[in-house]
């Protein structure tokens, strides 16, 4: 439908309507596209700055994902009562969206572009961030982007054996897959997602269903841009001048074809730097501002070498053979004072991964968009150190490739996890990176398996995670094991997956060209479960299951069930009783007023258990017929009172306080002293009725 500019199409998926609208609001932007599903609305925008960024080596792509409380009925928290620096899931969405663009940036391409993607109306039922993505395939076909691929996002779930697509929030619950996918026409682009130890079949499955359904969104795509055709503008496109192309070439393409398939890697760097010196010192004199251009010559220079080494003779630039693993060490335990720590390296990658055992009192709290707070246990953070690339910067907070990884590798882990109920324990692991040279956050995973069996949590399996690699040139096809950073960056593809040494938890695509076919899929799975059992056999020589006892510098965490008529007798009038057991012991103790759940925590294991004891006491009611040993807190004329179990007296009689004649009580106990005396008697009022007699002192 088209009204004074205006394109809309309404289309049902899944028996949901999608509806696609372009021309009605943001028209200052390059493009904007409204995308709809059934309530949840998300805007697209899409600006191209008519700025050349000559100095840029990449393409200038700004993508930013943002959720509005306002979306599902909520103000802010905090003082200022309005939304603040992006959240983690807004920040990966983001990222999720970039991923999916970016491979189809044309080269030479130095225009900066700025996609936004707002959360207008959310619903529990359909996730914004799919929507996302197809919005911002389209928000950049309508606008002056000058190439475009139309492409689609879904997610997929599984729930009981069975594929679902675009899964509802409470359907994720229950499901064992959770895979985002993006794709065009020819395969897939773009996937994100984790698994509770599925195997490879399922996987491959779940591919071929999402492109599937990505190529009836793209139909849909098709049918609205036909509607929405926009004039394109023309962008100049940065391009070396030839000559400077030819002169470089003819001077250092010999050179670099000259390095010896068998050479190490030590001397084909070596080598190739000489090459770069000559350049410089040949050309730089004669074009003093050509230096980006002629590193870019030789970068594509040793690119095709690097790829032609693979193609042709099966050789990497390492001397690996296509499906080898770099070498591996494991170190655990190498911090005396942390909970847990491991030292993983493969290659020149090496990861420090620290594991902290916390209390309920350390659990992060999220805002989710539709859920309220919620409560975190287990966090996995990342940081890449600029040491570990022999770089000097400036030390600040996370950026979004830090936090995405530290994500990746949180759900890579997850699911082997005790749950809170047997391991009460709030668990941080940080990965320090250390030396990086490809797949840091695949040995951030094996760093955090180590450091998690180091620390005694008792998870279920090791994980180990690998990246995999592609080499395209035509119809030959090489998939590589375990890339390093030079095939990372000449390369195709970039392929994570984690998991166990039968199942899969976590996995991530990123790729540079058009599409990646499902063949190509199942060959890499396959692949890269053969390297994951190579991995865990390594690391297995090291530590091969959790430790039986947590560091002596762990906190301790013992729970309780009570019935929740006793909540108010451990709490006690204003406090009085927790606080002063809190005093007593220096443990934290935690009611789930819901449930009746005690949870204590101390840094030592006296404390945790003396209080303990001490809630116990509180909550134990007294049997008719047992001994007590109880401190006199009263004197009568008429008997005794005394306190057998806190804040729980009872009446010695004075004719129950001895087996002779007592004429005065005085005579025979004084307030402070300390008795046994047995329970006789609950009267019908629950009066405790105790006696003296017949019982030595001490006994209880």
């Amino acid at each position: 439908m088209e009204k004074n500019n205006i394109t809309r199409i309404e289309k049902k998926l899944e028996e949901r309507l999608l509806i696609l609208e372009t021309g009605k609001i943001a028209k200052k932007s390059g493009g904007a596209v409204l995308v709809q599903y059934e309530d949840t609305i998300v805007l697209v925008t899409v600006v191209i700055s008519p700025t050349v960024q000559e100095d840029m080596g990449f393409a200038p792509l700004i993508v930013d994902y943002r959720e509005k409380a306002y979306a599902v009925g909520k103000i802010p928290g905090g003082f200022f009562k309005r939304e603040g620096r992006p959240s983690d899931a807004e920040i990966l969405a983001s990222r999720l969206i970039d991923r999916s663009i970016r491979p189809f940036f044309p080269q030479g391409f130095r225009n900066e572009v700025q996609v936004i993607a707002s959360v207008l109306s959310a619903s529990e039922s359909n996730q914004p961030a799919i929507l996302s993505v197809i919005g911002a395939s389209l928000a950049l076909s309508v606008a002056d982007f000058p190439c475009v691929q139309l492409i689609g996002g879904v997610r997929v779930g599984r729930i009981k054996g069975q594929l679902v697509i675009n899964p509802r929030d409470d359907q994720l619950k229950e499901s064992e897959l959770n895979l985002v996918v993006v794709g065009n026409k020819e395969g897939l682009i773009m996937v994100e997602g984790d698994a509770d130890r599925v195997s490879e079949e399922v996987v491959l499955e779940a591919f071929q269903v999402a492109h599937s359904f990505i190529k009836r969104i793209i139909e849909i795509e098709e049918e609205f841009i036909s509607q929405a055709k926009k004039e394109k503008k023309e962008f100049p496109l940065y391009q070396i001048e030839e000559e400077i192309r030819r002169k470089v070439t003819d001077f250092a393409e010999d050179k670099i074809k000259a390095i010896g398939s068998d050479w190490t890697e030590d001397q084909k760097d070596s080598h190739f730097e000489k090459v770069k010196e000559e350049v410089l010192d040949k050309f730089l004199s004669d074009y003093p501002e050509k230096e980006k251009d002629f590193l870019d010559i030789l970068g594509e220079l040793k690119k095709k070498k690097i790829r032609e080494l693979i193609i042709e003779e099966g050789k990497r630039w390492d001397l690996r053979g296509i499906d080898e693993v770099r070498p591996i060490s494991c170190e655990v335990g190498i911090l005396p004072r942390v909970h847990g720590s491991g030292l993983f390296s493969r290659g020149d990658t090496q990861s420090l991964v620290v594991a902290t055992l916390g209390t309920a009192s350390d659990e992060q709290i999220i805002d989710g968009l539709h859920k309220g707070e919620i409560s975190k246990t287990f966090m996995f953070h990342y940081n890449f150190l600029p040491f570990s690339t022999g770089e000097t910067r400036f030390l600040r907070g996370p950026g979004r490739r830090e936090i995405g990884h530290g994500l990746l590798a949180e759900r890579a882990l997850l699911p082997v996890l005790p749950d809170e109920k047997s391991f009460p324990y709030t668990i941080r692991l940080v990965s320090d990176i250390l030396e990086s040279n490809g797949s840091s956050s695949m040995a951030s995973v094996c760093g955090g398996s180590l450091s998690l069996m180091d620390a005694g949590v008792p998870v279920s399996d090791p994980i180990a995670g690998v990246g995999m690699g592609l080499i395209k040139e035509g119809d030959k096809v090489v998939i590589l094991t375990d890339i390093q950073g030079l095939e990372d960056h000449f390369g195709d593809m970039d392929f994570k997956i984690a998991g166990t040494e039968g199942a899969i938890t976590a996995l991530q695509l990123d790729i540079k060209v058009s599409g990646v076919s499902l063949k190509v899929m199942e060959e890499a799975l396959d692949k890269a479960k053969v390297a994951r059992g190579l991995i865990l056999k390594e690391m297995e020589k090291i530590i091969d299951k959790p430790r039986s006892e947590l560091s002596d510098y762990a906190p301790r965490i013992v729970t309780l069930s009570i019935p929740l008529d006793k909540i108010g007798d451990i709490i006690g009038p204003g406090g009085k009783i927790i606080k002063g057991i809190i005093k007593e012991t220096g443990a934290e103790i935690d009611i789930d007023d819901l449930e009746g759940k005690v949870t204590i925590s101390s840094p030592d294991e006296d404390g945790a258990n003396k209080a303990l004891m001490m809630i116990k006491d509180l909550i134990r009611d007294p049997k008719v017929g047992e001994v007590y040993l109880g401190k006199v807190k009263r004197v009568t004329d008429f008997g005794a009172f005394v306190e057998i179990m806190p804040r729980k007296e009872g009446l010695v009689h004075i004719s129950q306080l001895s087996d002779k004649f007592v004429k005065n009580v005085s005579d025979v106990v004084k307030v402070g002293d300390e008795i046994s005396v047995k329970l006789i008697g609950i009267d019908e009022m629950g009066r405790l009725n105790l006696s003296k007699k017949g019982i030595e002192e001490g006994t209880s």
